[in-house]
């Protein structure tokens, strides 16, 4: 299958807000949404919007694995599904933090607030309306794709850019520290 080229920070298609899908069933959108999903895999994310591959249209396809959920009735695993000019309402004024990543910031992660439950509701390939209620992994994930429908990358979410890091630091800082937890020496080598 082909694979579609990811469109990194500073594109000007991910600051344009998306245009509407006007049909859910048009047989050209099942060519996208298939070199998506490719791209997507061969990229190893969990979520990947028209926007980031350059077609400035309201969808996003993503999957939520069981290995991700935060145990939360809400917090559901989800196959990879299809979605077509997305609402999410937030459901209560509460929010979480979370770290994301973000196939267009490669390499990158921050630690974001995120409404802690949605109500979103959406259209499938087939025209079928899809509605759902979600929280943990499963909404910060829908909130983050239909994000870059509004022309919007997660950085602009955070409320401390001092989290934002390249994903090697976090590692070797965690390497570093379970050495001192292990009782092993640290040398500096800056």
């Amino acid at each position: 299958m082909t694979t579609l080229p990811i469109l990194r920070a500073g594109h000007p298609i991910l600051r344009q807000v998306a245009q509407p899908v006007e049909d859910p069933t048009d047989p050209d959108l099942e060519h996208l949404v298939d070199a998506m999903m490719a791209t997507m895999d061969e990229a190893g994310g969990v979520g990947l919007a028209a926007p980031q591959v350059g077609v400035s249209l309201r969808l996003v396809i993503l999957m939520v694995p069981a290995g991700r959920l935060t145990g939360d009735p809400e917090d559901t695993a989800l196959p990879l599904t299809v979605l077509i000019n997305p609402v999410i309402t937030p459901l209560g004024a509460e929010t979480e933090e979370g770290w994301e990543g973000c196939l267009s910031l490669p390499g990158l992660r921050g630690l974001v607030p995120r409404a802690r439950r949605i109500h979103y509701r959406a259209y499938g390939l087939d025209g079928a309306l899809i509605e759902r209620t979600a929280s943990g992994f499963h909404a910060r994930v829908v909130q983050h794709e239909c994000d870059h429908l509004d022309g919007r990358l997660y950085p602009s979410r955070m409320t401390d850019l001092g989290t934002l890091g390249f994903v090697e630091e976090y590692a070797r800082a965690a390497r570093a520290a379970a050495d001192v937890a292990a009782g092993e020496e640290v040398a500096d080598v800056d």
